[in-house]
């Protein structure tokens, strides 16, 4: 038996891609870019509010129109790579990626700015599917682990590395030079994409395109409730809550009962999938409005300049880079569900010390938490990413890498609109009645009026504000934590094996 198995690695180590840690470098390329402009764009916001005006519900959609077409798009964008071709979906994506940035670094009105954002968003949602499936079907079983390790390690090197150059064009240049740094590694993963990397496709299907039509509106028009919910109440969101149930249910009964599915909705009757991508939810819900939160308290309340806010997320991002190589060990020693519990868990605790910072906080307590809040991150994870994908058939893996960004995506965007809502909310109501309305609405203009007395109470609204942000952060981790605890059982690291229909008893005889 144990020379079959011997027999097998050597054969399968025969087979591996002689270029594989090169197309590998490529795939972390490709998604770089992604990861620098969410971060650089954070740092840009209080001078993009300044410089061309906008308010607030400017500032959120010109976040939140990019995760609307990009978490729309994924799961099309998933199949159609499988169907023509990886390689091909994720060229055509940095190549719209990198024209959009150019649009958006010289818009000079928040319309065209989100306009921007929205074609950056298609070109995103082309690209980020198309890596971790290309990913998945160049490493074996083996090195799998690894190579997602790898790739999620540059993500984090993004995040170090994203904020500080972006804090110093800022402090050189205007703040579309923030746009414009997309273009070259976008160019530059283009031509090694071109050079190095073999075409890849899932097995030949016909194109399940209302499936396609039916996930897009319905996803778009979930995101869009989700992001209009908090300002314009049920009156103003029940036309697209309508389209955005009919449209999913519709996709639902469309896959359940179609020949090719576009997405295998048997997947979630395995535990350790749903458990993962639900603690996912939750933890990029909680993700999703830190960055935006505490960039503007870092310059507005405690009044750094760009760089010195970069430098303020360097402590998250490396303790992020060094746990995820921990972790990645400590998967291979103590199980999935384990590290992502100890992950969430340190990550919960680092949205506590967020929620105590105040106006006077200075820089190591702010330091402190981002600390936690990386280690945690870099923890949980990739372990639950590891265990998601380890549910889906290489076949699929285009798709099935997008329903994880998919998964991702719809709880950023959800925490972006629930926790912006809440901060905006809660500022409003802490700053006082005789203040301008514009004032009550925004930190910004209150800062701008040379008011001190108003500063420092728009500073104290707006840390207040911040408080119960994060504590509602911290309260979905701890929800996250409590669902991988009972769900997450026998998980195990991606192996490339799918196990979408065995039942529990069956899986846990697996786990065995």
């Amino acid at each position: 038996m144990t020379t079959n198995t011997n027999a097998a690695v050597n054969t399968e180590a025969l087979q591996r891609n002689p270029k594989r840690w090169l197309i590998l470098v490529v795939l972390c390329l490709s998604s770089l870019v992604l990861v620098i402009d969410n971060m650089v764009l954070n740092v840009a916001i209080p001078q993009i509010s300044t410089e061309l005006g906008a308010t607030s519900q400017d500032i959120q959609w010109i976040i939140d129109s990019y995760i609307l077409v990009f978490a729309g798009l994924l799961l099309t964008s998933g199949s159609l790579s499988d169907r023509f071709g990886r390689r091909l979906v994720m060229v055509l994506g940095l190549v719209l990626f990198g024209a959009a940035s150019l649009l958006a670094a010289y818009a000079s009105s928040p319309e065209l700015l989100i306009a921007g954002r929205v074609v950056m968003g298609i070109g995103g949602a082309l690209i980020m599917p198309s890596t971790l499936s290309i990913l998945i079907t160049v490493f074996d079983e083996q090195e799998r682990p690894k190579a997602i390790a790898s790739w999620s390690a540059v993500a984090m090197i993004g995040m170090v590395g994203g904020p500080i150059v972006g804090g110093v064009l800022l402090n050189h240049f205007w703040w579309g030079a923030v746009f414009v740094l997309n273009v070259p590694i976008a160019v530059i993963a283009i031509v090694a994409a071109l050079a190095l990397m073999p075409e890849s496709k899932g097995p030949w299907a016909k194109p399940d395109w209302s499936g396609m039509i039916l996930s897009t509106v319905g996803i778009t028009a979930l995101v869009w409730t989700i992001i209009e919910f908090p300002t314009k109440g049920i009156e103003g969101t029940w036309g697209s809550l309508v389209i955005a149930g009919v449209g999913m249910a519709a996709f639902v009964i469309r896959e359940m009962k179609a020949e090719h599915p576009m997405v295998p909705l048997q997947l979630f009757r395995n535990r350790v999938f749903t458990g993962s991508s639900f603690s996912l939810v939750l933890v990029t819900f909680a993700n999703g409005g830190l960055l935006l939160v505490l960039t503007q308290y870092l310059q507005f309340v405690l009044g750094y300049s760009p760089i010195r806010t970069a430098l303020a997320f360097t402590p998250f991002a490396l303790t992020a880079l060094v746990f995820n190589g921990i972790g990645a060990g400590l998967v291979q020693k103590f199980g999935v569900r384990p590290v992502t519990l100890v992950g969430m868990a340190i990550l919960a605790g680092g949205f506590g010390v967020l929620a105590t910072l105040t106006t006077e906080s200075g820089f190591w307590w702010p330091a402190l938490a981002m600390a936690l809040v990386g280690a945690g991150a870099g923890l949980a994870m990739p372990a639950a990413i590891g265990a998601l994908m380890g549910a889906i058939p290489p076949e699929q893996a285009g798709v099935g890498s997008a329903l994880n960004d998919t998964i991702q995506q719809t709880g950023a965007a959800l925490g972006v609109a629930v926790l912006g809502s809440v901060l905006a909310g809660t500022y409003t109501d802490a700053m006082p009645t005789e203040a301008p309305d514009a004032a009550r609405e925004s930190i910004a203009p209150a800062l701008l009026s040379g008011d001190s007395a108003l500063i420092a109470a728009a500073r104290e609204a707006f840390t207040d504000a911040m408080s119960a942000t994060f504590i509602g952060g911290g309260v979905s981790v701890v929800a996250a934590t409590v669902i991988a605890f009972f769900l997450m059982k026998g998980a195990k690291a991606a192996t490339g094996e799918a196990l979408p229909d065995v039942d529990d008893a069956k899986e846990d005889a697996l786990a065995k």
